[in-house]
């Protein structure tokens, strides 16, 4: 009978074939052959698979893609990103590995950034974070990435103390290239400021939430460095729609001036609000207002009555337009596509500090980020040494752009007091 090898489960076993009348020494020999033949076709499909594996390395995003009116921000920002990333594989990839970008949402919901924050940094081992989308998700995980060593870099949420260190001198991992309230706001309280003969008696309105007062924090603070008397506070909820007895309060007090920092929807309930009390006073919004929320719920001519900033206005650059034309089609709204030139600014920052650290490792990353050496150049601006030890914004309110809706468009706004502005005047 001749002897032949037949898999059995995991293992090879000799059976007796039994049509078989003769055995020959070459049969045997071929067929013992067979096992090691596997053996050397399991351990090579194993190389290859794990070279594929070491070839890409994963960065993610955590924010709300879908639940409130913030996250076209956040799916514009992602836009941004995915095509850094196609660029930066395109030349090659990062020290020779591809990016691959994992993205999970957050739905505006605190423990559920929290959650996707450990996900992202424990199962799918990424490099590096981006987001969040709003301010307060941001500041329930910030420990998480400092903890581990992962570094982060906000491309939409502003709220201030976001990249602030978890404690004095402490190693800090939080980095941001998107608008910051504080930033906002020192802009806004110089405005004020110069503008004081026509802006004789200043309110402050917000909402309730963390984002609402965080910036009535930073106003009263900024004021106070203007020598700026803040006449009237008022709030009010992110879901109210009739401000009427707030806002008769400050006309009541002879306010002719009103800082406002709320999201999107309720700043347009508050205008709706004015409209109803025939009380206009001069009013600064936060960036909110550029929000396509904002505009359908105020219409048109209302819309135009806040004055507000953001990093890009609708005048493109020839790189920005570049990148409008890849992305723009995907835009749930064309006034989010500046968070689509934060996200490709961001990638191309941690880039450029995995390229100079020469490691994807996270406090190289971080010490590199802290220390650039040579400039990046960006789609908002070129960022030399944008980061330092102290200091973790890439924007500033010298970056920002002055804004006003003007026939359904968010363009740059000017007057003698904005010509006027200048680096001194933004004090913090």
């Amino acid at each position: 009978m001749a002897a032949i090898w037949l898999p059995n489960k995991n293992t090879f076993s000799l059976v007796r074939n039994p049509n078989s009348k003769s055995s020959t020494t070459s049969q045997l020999e071929t067929a013992m052959s067979i096992p090691s033949f596997f053996k050397r076709a399991i351990l090579a499909a194993g190389l290859v698979a794990a070279a594929a594996a070491s070839a890409q390395v994963k960065v993610g995003y955590n924010g709300d893609l879908s639940a409130s009116p913030s996250a076209q921000s956040g799916q514009a920002a992602v836009l941004g990103m995915e095509a850094a990333i196609a660029d930066i594989n395109a030349g090659g990839g990062l020290l020779g590995k591809k990016l691959e970008l994992v993205t999970r949402d957050d739905t505006s919901a605190p423990p559920k950034s929290i959650q996707n924050m450990s996900e992202l940094i424990d199962s799918e081992k990424v490099a590096a974070v981006f987001g969040p989308t709003n301010s307060g998700n941001a500041m329930a995980w910030k420990h998480i990435a400092n903890q581990k060593k992962v570094p982060v870099i906000g491309n939409v949420s502003s709220g201030t103390d976001i990249t602030k260190p978890m404690s004095p001198g402490a190693d800090n991992f939080m980095f941001r290239v998107s608008m910051v309230d504080r930033e906002q706001i020192a802009a806004l309280m110089a405005y004020v400021k110069k503008n004081a003969e026509k802006s004789k008696v200043v309110g402050a309105m917000v909402e309730t939430t963390g984002y609402g007062q965080g910036g009535l924090k930073d106003i009263e603070e900024i004021a106070k460095l203007q020598d700026i008397k803040i006449a009237a506070i008022e709030k009010f909820g992110v879901g109210d729609t009739d401000m009427t007895s707030q806002l008769s309060k400050m006309k009541a007090a002879n306010v002719d001036t009103v800082v406002v920092w709320a999201q999107g929807t309720p700043i347009a309930q508050l205008v709706r609000s004015m409209e109803k009390i025939n009380y206009f006073p001069l009013v600064l919004s936060s960036w909110a207002a550029d929000n396509i929320t904002f505009y359908d719920a105020a219409g048109k001519t209302l819309a135009e009555k806040p004055i507000f900033m953001r990093t890009v206005s609708e005048s493109k650059t020839p790189v920005q337009q570049k990148l409008y034309d890849r992305v723009g089609s995907k835009l749930k709204a064309p006034g989010s596509f500046s968070f689509a030139l934060h996200g490709y600014d961001s990638v191309m920052l941690y880039a450029a500090a995995v390229k100079q650290a020469n490691t994807f490792d996270g406090n190289a990353v971080r010490l590199a980020l802290e220390d650039l050496k040579t400039p990046v150049q960006g789609l908002l601006k070129t960022y030399d040494k944008p980061f330092s030890k102290t200091k973790h914004e890439a924007l500033t309110a010298q970056d920002l752009v002055w804004i006003r809706w003007n026939d359904g468009k968010l363009l740059p706004y000017k007057d003698p007091i904005v010509s006027s502005l200048a680096t001194v005047d933004f004090k913090q």
